[in-house]
């Protein structure tokens, strides 16, 4: 068995995807940008939902999550999750003080 290069069980991305993803990141951002000079509430919907899209992208592609099993993805989902409820509690006692 030659063990001068380790087989890999998953193929990992070439450039072309990272370069994919990153002009993905780079569009968003723009759209973020934009969405900031049509009011402060074209702003935060923007924020809530194009945001988690572009933490998504990374975690997947540049922090290679993709190749992982499911135990940690099941913990980053976790923790993920426990951060959203704590960022939704305290914009609820935000809202109603």
């Amino acid at each position: 068995m030659d063990t001068s290069h380790p087989s890999t069980e998953h193929g990992h991305p070439g450039y072309g995807t990272f370069i994919a993803v990153w002009i993905c990141l780079v569009v968003f951002t723009l759209v973020l940008v934009g969405l900031s000079h049509l009011g402060q509430g074209a702003a935060v919907w923007g924020l809530l939902t194009l945001t988690p899209l572009k933490a998504a992208l990374v975690f997947y592609f540049f922090m290679h999550l993709r190749y992982e099993g499911p135990l940690l993805k099941g913990v980053v989902f976790v923790a993920l999750g426990t951060l959203l409820i704590f960022f939704a509690l305290m914009f609820s006692d935000v809202a109603f003080r």
